[in-house]
């Protein structure tokens, strides 16, 4: 892909340097994190900002980015994130290699529920979408496929962080929540009963009014060593169905699943509920 260079950087940019010890790498790596959901296209000038990078350096990285495939440049001067890096993210065995398996039980499940059936993984204190599967009448919910949710106030983020070490934990725990609208943030002393009943149970619930009214039933899933891998949700109109009824079918999903991944229950150690069987 051939990218057009622009003017040379303004003098007030040209002799601002970068941050002391700060990685090639990093600094490449600081130009596509400026791009989320709301910033999908942006111009040089806006990315060197975001990046708090001047323009000059900014405009070396972004071509070499974009004649990799990792940006591509619009007509109309604007970047966004090229093809080829969801290319080479879905080599991700936790992302591609998980929702690979988990599709064809998501479609089962998505057959009975005609709302939204959620695959989560986790990435360090957040958990990612890595699929959705919805209907064209389903209620309108807040995270897309690539999106990222909290872990202490979303189904899926109680049961990735339900399975996470002790030490993970308290250091999630101890941090201030996230604010999410239209849910309840838990005080702490009631995350961690929560999280004690999420590993008692393997179910998760949350409730929220924005951007609807919903309810997100939420279970683990294993990988062959016990560990959990990500975590399955199904979200449907608050009040259509009671969570304890979606809870089996979506616990079922969620076991074949692991199953398929190589788990054994009563062979391989559960991390989740800290025992066998």
């Amino acid at each position: 892909m051939t990218v057009t260079q622009g003017p040379h950087p303004p003098n007030s940019a040209r002799g601002k340097r970068p941050k002391q010890g700060q990685p090639v790498i990093d600094r490449a790596m600081s130009l596509l994190a400026v791009f989320t959901d709301r910033r999908r296209a942006l111009t040089l000038s806006e990315m060197a900002r975001l990046a708090d990078m001047p323009v000059g350096t900014a405009l070396r990285f972004v071509s070499r980015l974009a004649a990799w495939g990792a940006l591509e440049r619009l007509e109309d001067g604007r970047y966004v994130v090229g093809v080829r890096l969801w290319e080479v993210a879905s080599l991700s065995p936790r992302g591609h290699g998980v929702r690979e398996v988990a599709l064809p039980y998501l479609e089962d499940l998505f057959e009975v529920t005609r709302h939204h059936v959620l695959l989560a993984v986790r990435d360090n204190e957040q958990a990612v979408l890595i699929e959705r599967l919805s209907s064209r009448d389903a209620t309108e919910v807040a995270y897309r496929v690539g999106g990222r949710a909290p872990l202490r106030s979303t189904a899926v983020g109680l049961v990735l962080l339900a399975g996470a070490d002790a030490n993970f934990q308290e250091t999630v725990l101890r941090k201030a929540p996230e604010i999410e609208p239209g849910v309840i943030n838990m005080p702490e002393g009631q995350v961690r009963r929560t999280l004690s009943d999420v590993r008692r149970t393997g179910i998760a619930v949350i409730r929220r009014s924005v951007p609807s009214l919903t309810v997100s039933v939420a279970s683990p899933i294993f990988d062959a060593q016990g560990a959990v891998a990500a975590a399955l949700s199904i979200v449907v109109p608050d009040g259509s169905t009671p969570p304890n009824v979606l809870a089996p079918a979506v616990r079922a999903t969620a076991r074949a699943v692991s199953r398929n991944l190589g788990y054994q229950a009563g062979v391989t150690n559960d991390i989740l509920t800290g025992s066998q069987g």
